[in-house]
């Protein structure tokens, strides 16, 4: 008798629902902390001190989101949750009260990334406990897709909350939203009876074994090439004469991988092999913008581009699963997300030195492919060594 894997069959097992809401309303700072850190900076300091504040939060965020995972795995999920949306939220809070000094806005801005809650950790160590381990991929794969609703809510309710109250506004709902949706998450039953596993610990934690960094490296390779696509399509909106195409570029490759994350819940998770083929349909996805047609076919081909996203960071969590040390799979699920972001940044700044819009287009391609290279390697080694 075969196991029903569908998004309905996740969905309908307990908890599953409250715990994916609540960790999607709680990552929704993620999309929307930088605009409002931007719009703030942008009204009481200037343009050079917005880039330092999102650049100061994201820094944080990549630092803290291990070191909060790695409490996670020796302790519990709440109090790590319910400490960091305190922390995180003091740091929005240090930012409003600095009255234009750039100093304490950069702190403030740094502790609030720091802070973040480890909410996105912590929801995929709970999939094995909830649901029979056919369907985990299926929900890895949902929460990957609907990922992409944050990146549209996110700084929706930043532009509103600005617009209700003003710039201030916009920090105090993304440190009100990311509380609610811990303080959902975090009650629920399923995160309060999560326990770590017992092991001997070590200080370099999943980093310890060798091919779960490499892997990591070609995360690396894949966030870069995200990352550059953002500021590359800001700067082809610019060339077309209307910067606001850039948001609509942007949706489109969204909704792209919206539907290729839902339309992967069908798949089978395949073995090792399979996340370097899912990075090469990545890099191939990203080679039409080259052409660098009118707007309307290259919202097409950046939602084709957006396809394979999920497919690939399904297989990535899978993999860092698989190859985590016991003890460590909440640390492990950090360290993609992180080096996720890491590369997302060095490919948003290679693209924005680059000169002209095709140039700034090339970077995803040759990232990507890179980042394939490195995880075909990971494969290959497995493969040598008889771990398919």
């Amino acid at each position: 008798m075969s196991v029903d894997t569908s998004i309905r069959a996740v969905l309908r097992a307990p908890q599953v629902a409250r715990v994916l809401l609540g960790s999607q309303i709680g990552r929704l700072p993620t999309a929307s902390g930088p605009l409002a850190l931007l719009l703030f900076a942008r009204q009481s300091l200037s343009l050079a001190a917005a880039g330092l504040l999102v650049a100061a939060y994201t820094a944080g965020m990549a630092a803290g989101t291990p070191l909060l995972a790695r409490a996670v795995d020796r302790w519990r999920q709440p109090p790590v949750l319910w400490a960091a949306a305190a922390v995180s939220g003091l740091g929005f809070g240090t930012v409003m009260l600095t009255g234009g000094h750039l100093a304490g806005a950069i702190a403030g801005a740094a502790v609030a990334g720091f802070g973040t809650p480890p909410l996105e950790a912590c929801l995929r160590t709970l999939w094995p406990a909830l649901l029979p381990p056919t369907t985990v991929p299926t929900a890895y794969t949902l929460d990957i897709a609907v990922q992409e609703v944050i990146f549209v809510v996110g700084p929706l309710v930043t532009l509103l909350a600005v617009t209700v109250g003003g710039p201030a506004a916009g920090l105090l709902a993304a440190a009100v939203v990311q509380l609610a949706g811990t303080a959902l998450y975090a009650l629920s039953p399923a995160a309060r009876a999560w326990r770590g596993v017992a092991a001997v610990r070590h200080w370099a934690g999943p980093l310890r074994v060798p091919r779960f960094g490499v892997t990591m490296l070609g995360v690396v390779g894949v966030g870069a090439a995200v990352g550059s696509i953002a500021v590359a399509a800001t700067g082809y909106a610019e060339a077309a004469g209307d910067r606001r195409l850039s948001g609509w570029l942007l949706a489109a490759q969204a909704a792209g991988a919206l539907v290729g994350g839902l339309a992967y819940t069908r798949a089978r998770p395949g073995g090792p092999g399979r996340l370097p083929l899912l990075a090469a349909a990545l890099t191939a996805g990203y080679l039409p913008l080259l052409l660098t047609p009118g707007p309307v076919p290259m919202a097409g081909l950046l939602a084709l581009s957006g396809l394979a996203l999920p497919p690939v960071l399904t297989a990535v969590f899978l993999t860092a699963e698989r190859l985590a040390e016991p003890g460590t799979v909440a640390e492990a699920f950090a360290w993609v997300s992180t080096a996720f972001v890491v590369g997302s940044a060095a490919g948003s700044a290679l693209a924005g030195a680059s000169a002209g819009v095709r140039y700034g287009l090339v970077v995803a391609p040759v990232a990507a492919l890179l980042g394939t290279v490195v995880l075909a390697a990971v494969a290959w080694r497995d493969r040598a060594h008889g771990r398919v």
